[in-house]
């Protein structure tokens, strides 16, 4: 099959022809229709998770994933040949991704159907931003009426997080630049969102709006250290980015290192949030596989949302 994979780390993904897998018992064999480029798979690229995860070469890369069920390995239940499904790679090893044309997953976790509604192109570029984007707030802010700061709100995962918070009933603060970052986001709710640019006076500008803190922030990009200083007292603050507990002195304020988990429930509750219209997966740019290096490009350079990359 054809598959973005690299003989060695770090490296460039590059397309190439490599064995077709087969389902272990447990798993599925999934035909991919889509996937996404994530800053997992630009950070596997880049070597940063040598001696973090075992890596199998020649290494496909890839978290996301929607298709259809090809075959059934040995004890899977739930499932059937033919499903629409999506999800997340969740395997203890590097090896076996999802930007190729076809992908094993297990059956148990990482992956759930497609509900009616949801388009393929947005089940595939849904999982793992989805699941950063819920986990994080989940960790700081379950209260209606707290004022919550996204920082890093143009990638995926904050344009997922963006929506999310609006619609519990929090008020929204987003850091992006103005111009068309700040419409991007802007564009993503209904509710209002105050956008402030992370390029200037950063805390001038939440503190105008927070005088006396924000409630909750959510550090996927930027200064997590600063962003921790815009919390009021009892704050919560979310890092998907390695912020720490030790690095945040003075204050009292609480940190939250998440790690994205794509558990079936989750999807479930992501996958039909977004086939309502509750929630709008991003994709702004879509490539094909054989187009991959052009994808991966596109997300180095900072593209706004999501970019799907199409796999059949």
């Amino acid at each position: 099959m054809r598959a973005v994979a690299l003989n060695e780390v770090p490296a460039a993904p590059a397309v190439t022809d490599v064995e077709t897998p087969r389902p272990d018992a447990g798993e599925l064999l999934v035909k991919v229709a889509v996937s996404s480029v994530n800053g997992f798979d630009a950070a596997t690229a880049a070597g940063y998770l040598q001696g973090m995860m075992e890596h199998r070469f020649p290494l496909v890369v890839g978290k996301d994933f929607a298709g259809t069920v090809e075959a059934l390995g040995e004890g899977v239940e739930g499932f059937a040949v033919g499903d629409e499904v999506f999800g997340v790679v969740m395997k203890p090893f590097l090896g076996t991704g999802s930007l190729a044309q076809y992908v094993t997953v297990p059956a148990g976790y990482g992956v759930t159907h497609v509900p009616a509604g949801l388009d393929i192109k947005d089940a595939g570029a849904l999982g793992l931003a989805g699941a950063a984007a819920f986990d994080s707030l989940t960790a700081v802010s379950d209260a209606k009426d707290e004022t919550v700061l996204v920082s890093g709100a143009t990638g995926g995962v904050g344009a997922l997080a963006v929506q999310l918070a609006a619609a519990s009933g929090a008020r929204v603060i987003a850091t992006a630049r103005p111009g068309a970052e700040a419409d991007f986001v802007t564009s993503l709710t209904d509710a209002d969102v105050a956008v402030v640019d992370f390029t200037g006076d950063l805390e001038a500008q939440v503190r105008a709006l927070a005088p006396e803190g924000v409630d909750a922030a959510l550090h996927l990009a930027g200064d997590g250290v600063q962003l921790a200083g815009l919390l009021k007292p009892g704050g919560r603050i979310a890092s998907t980015v390695g912020l720490t507990q030790e690095a945040v002195t003075g204050g009292d304020v609480s940190v939250h290192g998440v790690m994205a988990d794509a558990n079936a429930q989750t999807l479930t509750t992501l996958g039909e949030k977004a086939a309502s219209g509750a929630l709008r997966v991003p994709v702004t740019a879509t490539y094909p596989l054989e187009q991959a290096a052009d994808a991966f490009a596109a997300f180095g350079a900072g593209t706004l949302g999501k970019i799907a990359v199409t796999c059949s």
